[in-house]
């Protein structure tokens, strides 16, 4: 398995007897949160993970595509939605245009919110409102949509807590994490988004986790539990998300033998709870 394999190479360590997973707590909060809606306006989210679509919605190499894509769109089909928001978002095939992909967003948004979680196009309605949280987190130049973290704050939550999707979660975090003047409480509610995200295979949460852990900050000092987390992240990052893999080189460099072994130990756990 790639995972184990890089984690052998990574810590230079042998086979190590297999410890408790540490679990980190992560239990829901404001799991009954109200359906925000979204407004159309445009904006400029951050890349999502692509989706790919079932073969009943055209994709964007086939010929009269995006033809074909509107076409389902207008007639309400969420996956073509999500597709054309990406496409338009991205400039991928078509001239960019957040306006055009803020307006795809906001349909499945407001059409599907209610949707099951277990329906087959819930991860896209998750990704719909993970999306337009960013747009509304960074505001978007020379138009009407503002920097408005609160309204930021409800897209993350509602696709979160109603949907469990991960990288609202995460989002979630940063910002509880992250703002300015942060309770307690807004602590203890970020770790737990955090958490959860990490726990899922969210490479970015699990990064965060742990340089947090590993580092002390704001937790206490769990330093192979931290490196097994930093491990991960590595492992899943992109070419481009350096800070991740600089975090890891940081802490392997500083770990002692103990926490390497120890951390080793969580890793094995954790790749065989993943192929069970």
């Amino acid at each position: 398995m790639r995972t184990s394999r890089r984690i052998l190479f990574a810590l230079l360590l042998g086979a190590a007897p297999v410890a408790p997973a540490f679990g980190f707590d992560g239990s829901p909060v404001n799991s009954d949160a109200a359906i925000p809606v979204a407004s159309p306006q445009p904006g400029t989210a951050a890349p999502l993970k692509k989706l790919v679509p079932p073969a009943s919605v055209p994709t964007a190499a086939s010929t009269n595509s995006l033809t074909s894509l509107q076409y389902a769109a207008e007639g309400g089909h969420p996956i073509a939605q999500w597709k054309l928001g990406r496409m338009y978002a991205d400039g991928e095939g078509v001239a960019q245009d957040d306006l055009r992909a803020f307006d795809y967003f906001s349909r499945i948004a407001n059409q599907h919110a209610e949707d099951s979680p277990s329906a087959p196009q819930a991860g896209v309605v998750a990704n719909a409102f993970v999306a337009l949280g960013r747009y509304y987190l960074k505001g978007i130049p020379n138009s009407k949509v503002k920097s408005d973290p609160d309204r930021a704050r409800e897209m993350f939550s509602y696709a979160a807590s109603y949907f469990g999707n991960a990288d609202a979660q995460y989002d979630l975090a940063r910002l509880y994490l992250k703002s300015a003047g942060s309770s307690r409480d807004d602590f203890r509610y970020g770790a737990r988004w955090l958490g959860l995200a990490a726990q899922k295979g969210q490479h970015q949460a699990q990064a965060m986790l742990g340089q947090m852990l590993f580092n002390g900050e704001r937790l206490p000092r769990q330093a192979a539990r931290g490196l097994m987390w930093l491990t991960l992240a590595r492992d899943s990052a992109a070419p481009d998300e350096t800070w991740i893999k600089e975090s890891y080189n940081k802490a392997i460099a500083k770990a002692s033998e103990d926490d390497r072994a120890m951390a080793l130990q969580m890793l094995e756990h954790w790749v065989q709870g993943r192929k069970d």
